[in-house]
Formats: C-alpha cells, structure tokens, sequence
C-alpha cells in the first residue's frame, strides 16, 4: 500500500488508486464549480445569478429594484461574481449590464431549473 496511510487489512488498494487518480483527472472541474458553488452559497447572490440567467442582461438598478435592496450592496454582490469572472459586463450608452458567462450558465442551469416552479421543493 505504496502512499496510503489506510492500514485497515481489507483495504481496496486498487479502488483508492483508482479515486486518487479520478480526483486528480478532475481537479479543474472541481475547481470551477466549487468557485460557483463558493459565491452562488449566498442567497443574495444566488437570486441575481438566477435573475441573470433568466433576463439575460440586468444593470445594477434593475437588480435593485427587483430585490428590494440599495445600488451599493447590489454592486458589492456583482463585483464578487465579475471578479471571480462568473458574470461580465457590457457598456450600452452609460449604463452597465451585466450577463453570465456562457459557461456559468451552463453549470447554474440544471440548479435554476429546479427552483423554477418551485420544482425543488419536491424533491427533498
């Protein structure tokens, strides 16, 4: 049991290989989506990913608005998301809009389409 600190007597030597390397094969899509997952844990910023998804294009006053909450936290929240490159932005005259990238959507989707019609509800 070459690198593992596993003594039972019955250890699979050839699964843990087998994990060890499946693990390491992955470790960029770990990476993405613990990323998404790490900023999308906030509820906030979870409903402006959703939002995003669903409108395609909102500025910093559409979400403040929708959400009820003042331009300053709203802004907070997407700094986060545009630093982490899961949202960017465009310039249309002088107002900025922000948008998913294709990709992050593509990883929020199957979770968006759960709570849509409150569908996760039925699942737990």
């Amino acid at each position: 049991m070459e690198n593992n600190s596993c003594i039972r007597i019955e250890a699979n030597v050839e699964q843990i290989s087998n994990c060890k390397q499946t693990i390491t094969e992955l470790e960029d899509s770990f990476e993405l989506l613990s990323n998404a997952l790490s900023l999308a844990g906030n509820n906030v910023r979870l409903k402006i990913l959703y939002l995003l998804a669903q409108e395609e294009e909102l500025c910093v006053c559409d979400l403040s608005d929708i959400l009820g909450m003042n331009i300053s936290a709203i802004s907070q929240h997407l700094r986060k998301l545009k630093d982490r490159k899961i949202v960017f932005t465009e310039r249309k005259a002088q107002t900025i809009f922000y948008s998913l990238t294709t990709k992050y959507k593509a990883i929020f989707s199957p979770f968006f389409e759960l709570i849509d019609g409150n569908k996760i509800l039925e699942t737990i």
